[in-house]
C-alpha cells in the first residue's frame, strides 16, 4: 500500500530569510495525522537567503542529517566541527547527550536549498558525533545509493537506529528497484523533479508512506532526485 503525501499539503513557514515546508509536524505547524513515520520524525525543505541562517541552538538524542540541493550550507558545532556542505554531500550529526550547532548560508549572494531530516535514535545519552561524506551523481544515477545505514555499510554514514536511507537520480528510462522484507516500512521523498513510484506519479515535494509492499520500483523520472527511507514497522506516538 502506498499512501501519498502531496507537497501542497505540507506545513509552510515564511520568515523572510527562511522559507520552509514541513512534511511532518514541526515548530508552529501541527497536524495530528502527520507525526512522523516510524523513526522518521522530521523532513524540512528549507530555503535560506544569502548570508542568513540559524544561530547556535542545542539538540540532544536525535540523528540529524542535512542534504543540500543547491548552494552551500556552513555548519559549526560545539564538538569543534566546522564544514561547508554542498550538493552531493551528506552530513549527519548525532546529537546524543547534547550538542549545539549553527547553520548559515555560506554565500553572501545566492540562496541555499537543503533538506534537514531527523531520525529518532535507538539509544539515549550517547556520545555526540559528526560525519560527512560526498556521493557523486554517478553513484546515484539510475540507482539507489545507500547513504545512511546502522553499520556504515558501502561507505554510508552510520546512524544509531535500524534505518537505511538511499538517494537516487532518475531521468528518462533510468529505473531502479528496492526489494523489501515483509516487516519493513518505507517513506519516499521527491526532493526535485518528478518520478513514478510503483506506477504512481510523484512531483517535487511529494512523499509517500509505503506499507505491505514487496518491492519499490522507481522510473520514468523527469530530472528526479529521490530519498528512500527503509524503516522499522512502527508508528511514533504523538509529540507532546
Amino acid at each position: 500500500m502506498l499512501t501519498l503525501r502531496k507537497a501542497s499539503e505540507r506545513g509552510a513557514a515564511n520568515h523572510g530569510w527562511l522559507k520552509s515546508f514541513h512534511t511532518f509536524s514541526f515548530a508552529n505547524y501541527w497536524n495530528p495525522n502527520e507525526q512522523g513515520f516510524s523513526d522518521l520524525l522530521v523532513i524540512n525543505d528549507d530555503r535560506v537567503a544569502a548570508g542568513k541562517g540559524f544561530g547556535q541552538h542545542p539538540h540532544r538524542d536525535m540523528e540529524i542529517f542535512s542534504y543540500v540541493l543547491e548552494g552551500a550550507l556552513e555548519h559549526k558545532d560545539t564538538l569543534g566541527t566546522g564544514s561547508v556542505i554542498r550538493p552531493g554531500d551528506v552530513q549527519l550529526m548525532s546529537a546524543g547527550s547534547g550538542v549545539a550547532h549553527s547553520e548559515f548560508n555560506h554565500s553572501q549572494t545566492r540562496g541555499v536549498h537543503f533538506l534537514q531530516i531527523w531520525i529518532v535514535p535507538a539509544v539515549a545519552g550517547a556520545e555526540p558525533r559528526y560525519q560527512q561524506e560526498h556521493f557523486t551523481d554517478a553513484q546515484k544515477r539510475g540507482r539507489l545509493q545507500l547513504i545512511i545505514s546502522p553499520d556504515g555499510h558501502d561507505g554510508s554514514l552510520s546512524v544509531r537506529q535500524d534505518a537505511r536511507v538511499y538517494a537516487g537520480l532518475f531521468n528518462g528510462d533510468e529505473a531502479a528497484t528496492l526489494d523489501l522484507p515483509p516487516d519493513r516500512h518505507v517513506y519516499i521523498h521527491v526532493a526535485r523533479g518528478s518520478v513514478e513510484i510503483n506506477g504512481q506519479r510523484l512531483q517535487e515535494g511529494d512523499g509517500a508512506r509505503v506499507r505491505d509492499e514487496q518491492q519499490i520500483r522507481l522510473g520514468h523520472g523527469d530530472d528526479a532526485e529521490v530519498l528512500v527511507f527503509d524503516l522499522r514497522p512502527q508508528e511514533l506516538p504523538q509529540m507532546p
